[in-house]
C-alpha cells in the first residue's frame, strides 16, 4: 500500500476528469465463454490447508462468486497507454506489463487490451504468446476497470460496478466503458447494479464469503448516501454471496481507499493472510489497519460458520527493495493466483521474497510459484492482482 494519496502520482493534476477520452474500439474475439482458453490445463481449487479438490459451495440465489484459485478460462490484462499518465516512467511499467504477461501466459492463455494503434507495440513487447485485441484503455488496472465474473444457471455473467476513476480520482473516460465493452464482446451477460467499486475490492473465498474494506465501498466518493447496510444487501443481491466480512480499510490515504487486495487475501476456504509491516517500521494509518483487521479476522465466521486460520506475510525490508517511489507498493498480499502458477512480487529482499514464495507454496500446493519483478507498477502504487483479471471456467 502506498504513503501518498495517488496511486499514479502523475495524474494528481487530472483529478475528478471522467470524459472526453475517445470512444472505445470493440475488439475482444465474440465468443461462447464456456469455449474460452484451455480449461484442462487447470488445477483443482484447495480445500483449507492446501489439498486440491472439491467442489465449492452453493451461495444465495444460485448465483456465486468463486475464489481466484478456480478454474480459469484465460487471464485478461491492459496495456498502459499514456505518457500523461506516467510520463518517463511508462516504458518500464511497459516493460513490467509485459514481463507479467508473458510469465502468465507460459501457463494459461492470456489477452492484452490495447489501444488500437498501440498494438503492434504491445504484441512485439509481449510476444506471440499473448493476445492482443484492440480496446481503449486508459491505464493497466484491469482488475478494477474490468467486470466482476460470477456464475449462475451454468452460465458465467459479469457484474459490471460502474468505475469512476476511484471516486474521480483520475481519468477515466475509456476505463470507464471497459466492463460493458468487455461483456458485448466476450457473449457475456451484463449485471447491472447501483453500486459503484473495483474488482480490487472484493476477496472471496468461493463459497458465500466476501471479505473487503468499508473505506473503499462505503464512500462517498462512489456510493453517496449508502449505508453499509444498503451496501452488503446490495453485494450479496449481485455477488451471490452470504456472509460479508468488513475490514475499516482506510479512507484518503491512496487512490484506492485501501482496495482489500493489498490488505488480507484468501488462501483457500478458512485461510486468510494478512500484511504484516517490517519490523521496527514506525506505526503509521496502514499498520493500524493491519491491526483493527486482525482484530476482526480474530472473531470472524465465515459462511460455512467456521473461525478463520489467519497467517501474517511480513512485508519486506524496506532498505533493500529494489523499487523506489512515494506511492510504491511493498505488500506481498497483491499476488494473482493463476491456473497453473501463482505470481507475487520479488521486491529485492532475499529473505523476505523466500518466505513469502515458502508460504504460497503451502497453500498453493498444485501450482508454481513464479516470483516476478514489478518495481515500475509498484512504484505507481499497484501490484500484480492490481494488473489482472480472471475469466472463469465451467465445468
Amino acid at each position: 500500500m502506498s504513503n501518498a494519496l495517488s496511486r499514479r502520482s502523475l495524474m494528481r493534476s487530472l483529478a475528478g476528469v471522467g470524459a472526453g477520452v475517445g470512444a472505445l474500439t470493440l475488439g475482444l474475439t465474440a465468443c461462447d465463454p464456456n469455449d474460452i482458453g484451455n480449461p484442462d490445463a487447470a488445477v483443482p481449487p484447495p480445500q483449507p490447508g492446501g489439498t486440491p479438490g472439491g467442489s465449492p459451495g452453493a451461495t444465495a440465489g444460485g448465483r456465486r462468486f468463486g475464489a481466484e484459485w478456480e478454474k480459469h478460462l484465460r487471464t485478461v490484462m491492459s496495456w498502459p497507454a499514456s505518457e500523461s499518465v506516467w510520463g518517463d516512467q511508462l516504458a518500464d511499467v511497459r516493460r513490467d506489463v509485459a514481463g507479467l504477461a508473458q510469465a502468465i501466459a507460459a501457463r494459461e492463455p492470456v489477452v492484452l487490451m490495447a489501444r488500437p494503434e498501440q498494438q503492434d507495440a504491445a504484441r512485439r513487447a509481449c510476444g506471440s504468446a499473448v493476445e492482443v485485441v484492440p480496446v481503449a484503455v486508459d491505464d493497466l488496472w484491469a482488475r478494477d476497470t474490468l467486470p466482476v465474473f460470477v456464475e449462475e444457471g451454468g452460465k458465467v455473467k459479469g457484474v459490471d460496478f460502474n468505475f469512476n476513476g476511484w471516486g474521480g480520482k483520475q481519468r477515466h473516460g475509456n476505463d470507464a466503458k471497459v466492463a460493458r465493452t468487455a461483456l458485448a464482446r466476450f457473449g457475456v451477460e451484463r449485471i447491472e447494479t447501483r453500486l459503484v467499486a473495483e474488482g480490487g475490492s472484493f476477496e472471496s473465498d468461493g463459497q458465500g464469503t466476501l471479505l473487503l474494506t468499508e473505506s473503499s465501498v462505503v464512500n462517498d466518493n462512489r456510493n453517496p448516501g449508502m449505508s453499509r447496510d444498503q451496501v452488503e444487501a446490495e453485494l450479496k443481491r449481485v455477488l451471490g454471496v452470504t456472509k460479508v466480512i468488513w475490514l475499516a480499510g482506510v479512507k484518503g490515504k491512496d487512490i484506492t481507499d485501501a482496495h482489500v487486495d493489498c490488505l488480507a487475501r484468501f488462501a483457500a476456504p478458512g485461510v486468510v493472510l494478512l500484511d504484516q509491516a517490517f519490523p521496527g517500521t514506525p506505526p503509521d494509518v496502514w499498520s493500524r489497519s493491519a491491526d483493527q483487521a486482525r482484530a476482526v479476522l480474530a472473531e470472524a465466521t465465515d459462511a460455512r460458520g467456521g473461525k478463520l486460520k489467519v497467517v501474517e506475510l511480513q512485508q519486506p525490508d524496506p532498505d533493500l527493495i529494489t523499487g523506489r517511489g512515494d506511492a510504491f507498493v511493498s505488500s506481498y498480499m497483491n499476488f494473482y493466483v493463476g491456473d497453473k502458477g501463482v505470481y507475487l512480487p520479488k521486491f529485492g529482499d532475499a529473505r523476505a521474497d523466500d518466505r513469502a514464495q515458502q508460504v504460497l507454496k503451502q497453500y498453493f500446493p498444485g501450482r508454481e510459484v513464479v516470483p516476478v519483478k514489478i518495481d515500475a507498477i509498484a512504484g505507481g502504487g499497484g501490484g500484480i492482482h492490481c494488473a489482472t483479471h480472471d475469466v472463469p471456467a465451467l465445468g
